[in-house]
C-alpha cells in the first residue's frame, strides 16, 4: 500500500536509483510522466536520479458504448496504439474509431498546450527515457507512452510504475527495454486500492509540478574546480531557481563528493530548493595518508577556505549557508562554524563525530541536529556528550534500528527528511519540505 503518489515516486526512484544510479544534474537520463497521476509519481523519480522531467501527453481511446474501456491509445507526434481485435469484438467500425480518435487528439493538443505551455518538449534522442505512470491497468497510455519515446530516438526506453497486475512482463515484453515494477499483486482489481490517497489529479497540479521542476532546471549545475592556492579541489554545485540557502557537504573517513549518501541526501534538500556544493576535502594524493583523514584542523580549515571561495562564486554569494558533515566531516564542520571567518547558519550531522572538534564545540553558534543511529552505540554516546557542551540551540536525533551508515531500509531516507526539515527551518524560514521538523 503507498500513502500517496509522491511516496509511491520515492519508492520508485529509490528502485530505479540502484541500476541507473543518482547524481546531481544528469542529462543522460529523462522521465516522462503521463499525466495527470503519472506526473506525480514522475516527479519524484526524477528528484530521485537528479534527472530532467517532462511530460508526455497521451490519450486513451474509449470503445462507444463502454468508454472506460481502452481499445487503444494517441499520443504526441502521431503516435496511435491499437488494439484491433477488441475494436472489432465490440462492433466498431473504422470510422467509429476515427471519429473517437478526432476528439481525442483535439483534447490531446488542448492538454499538450496547457501542461507545457510555451516550453518545447525534452529531446529524446540518445537518452535513456523513463516512460512512468501511477499504475498499469490496461496498459494502453503506457503502450503509447513507450512509442512516443522509441519514435523520437530514445535509446533506452524503461516503463516504470509502482503497481501493475502479476504476469505483466508476458504482456509488455518489447514495449520497452526494461519494465520496472515495484507490486505485481496476483489479485488486481484497481490501481487505486494499492493506495491510501488516490484523489485524482487535476490539471493545476500538474501544471506546477512541470513548472517547478523547469525552474529547478534553469538554475546553476556545474562541475566546479576550487582554487585554493596551494591546492585545487574538484566539486558539484547546484543551485535551483529562487535558492534561499546552500548547505555545503563536508565528508568524512576519505569519502569524495561522489559519496552515494551525501549525494542521495543533497538530492532531497535540491528538491525543497536548497542550492548544494558536494566537493572533495582531500586531494588524491592526500587521501593516501589516513592520518590526513583525522587532522581535523586540516580539514575545518580546508572548509572555510572553500566558504571564502563560495562566497564570491556568482549566483550563490548572499545565500544562507549551512553545512552537512558526516564522520569526521562533521568535526571539520563544527570546527569551521566555530571560527569568526564564517557565518553559518544551520548544521547538521549524519553520524558524526563531533568529540574530535575538541574546545571549539562551545564556540559554535549555529542550530545543530546530530543524527545518530541507534545501534551505533559508542558514536551516540559521544554526540550525547557532545550535545551537552554545546551552548547552542542542540538536538540529538536517533534513527532506531541504524548502524553507523544508515544502510538499513528506510534509515537514509530518514536522514534526508531530518536534514531537509531542520535546513529549510533554518535557512529558509518557511517549510516547503512538507515533512515534520525535528
Amino acid at each position: 500500500m503507498f500513502a500517496d503518489r509522491h511516496d509511491a515516486g520515492r519508492r520508485l526512484g529509490r528502485r530505479l536509483r540502484k541500476d541507473l544510479g543518482a547524481r546531481p544534474g544528469r542529462k543522460d537520463v529523462i522521465v516522462i510522466g503521463l499525466p495527470r497521476g503519472g506526473v506525480i509519481v514522475a516527479a519524484e523519480v526524477a528528484a530521485e536520479l537528479g534527472a530532467l522531467l517532462d511530460v508526455v501527453v497521451v490519450r486513451k481511446l474509449g470503445a462507444l458504448m463502454r468508454p472506460e474501456l481502452a481499445i487503444g491509445a494517441i499520443g504526441e507526434g502521431g503516435v496511435r496504439v491499437l488494439n484491433n481485435g477488441l475494436a472489432r469484438s465490440l462492433g466498431m467500425t473504422e470510422a467509429d474509431v476515427r471519429g473517437v480518435e478526432m476528439r481525442e487528439r483535439l483534447e490531446l493538443e488542448r492538454r499538450s498546450h496547457r501542461f507545457r505551455g510555451e516550453r518545447p518538449r525534452a529531446s529524446l534522442e540518445g537518452k535513456t527515457v523513463v516512460v512512468v505512470d501511477d499504475g498499469i491497468a490496461t496498459g494502453a497510455t503506457a503502450r503509447a507512452g513507450c512509442a512516443i519515446a522509441r519514435a523520437e530516438g530514445a535509446a533506452r526506453v524503461i516503463l516504470a510504475v509502482p503497481v501493475a497486475p502479476a504476469q505483466w512482463v508476458d504482456r509488455f515484453r518489447g514495449v520497452a527495454d526494461d519494465l520496472v515494477a515495484l507490486e505485481t499483486p496476483a489479485s488486481f482489481l484497481a490501481i487505486g486500492e494499492f493506495y491510501e490517497d488516490f484523489g485524482q489529479t487535476t490539471d493545476e497540479e500538474v501544471i506546477a509540478c512541470l513548472a517547478k521542476a523547469h525552474a529547478a532546471d534553469l538554475g546553476l549545475d556545474e562541475d566546479v574546480v576550487i582554487d585554493l592556492g596551494a591546492v585545487r579541489l574538484h566539486g558539484h554545485l547546484s543551485v535551483p531557481d529562487g535558492s534561499e540557502g546552500i548547505v555545503v557537504f563536508a565528508h568524512g573517513s576519505g569519502s569524495s563528493r561522489h559519496s552515494p549518501r551525501n549525494v542521495f541526501v543533497a538530492n532531497d534538500l535540491r528538491r525543497a530548493g536548497l542550492a548544494t556544493l558536494l566537493f572533495d576535502l582531500l586531494t588524491g594524493a592526500e587521501e593516501t595518508d589516513r592520518s590526513n583523514v583525522f587532522d581535523i584542523s586540516l580539514l575545518s580549515e580546508r572548509l572555510i577556505a572553500v566558504t571564502q571561495w563560495l562566497e564570491s562564486h556568482p549566483g550563490v554569494a548572499g545565500l544562507r549557508l549551512g553545512y552537512f558533515g558526516a564522520s569526521t566531516g562533521a568535526a571539520a564542520a563544527l570546527s569551521a562554524a566555530a571560527d569568526a571567518r564564517t557565518s553559518v547558519a544551520a548544521i547538521v550531522s549524519r553520524g558524526g563525530r563531533p568529540d574530535l572538534a575538541g574546545r571549539t564545540l562551545d564556540l559554535v553558534e549555529a542550530p545543530t541536529l546530530l543524527i545518530v543511529g541507534g545501534n551505533d552505540r559508542e558514536v551516540l554516546e559521544l554526540n550525547r556528550r557532545a550535545a551537552s557542551i554545546m551552548h547552542c540551540p542542540t538536538r540529538v536525533w536517533v534513527v532506531p534500528g541504524a548502524t553507523h551508515l544508515f544502510a538499513e531500509p528506510g534509515a537514509l531516507e530518514t536522514v534526508a527528511e531530518l536534514a531537509r526539515a531542520w535546513f529549510v527551518d533554518h535557512l529558509v524560514q518557511t517549510d516547503r519540505a512538507g515533512s515534520p521538523r525535528p
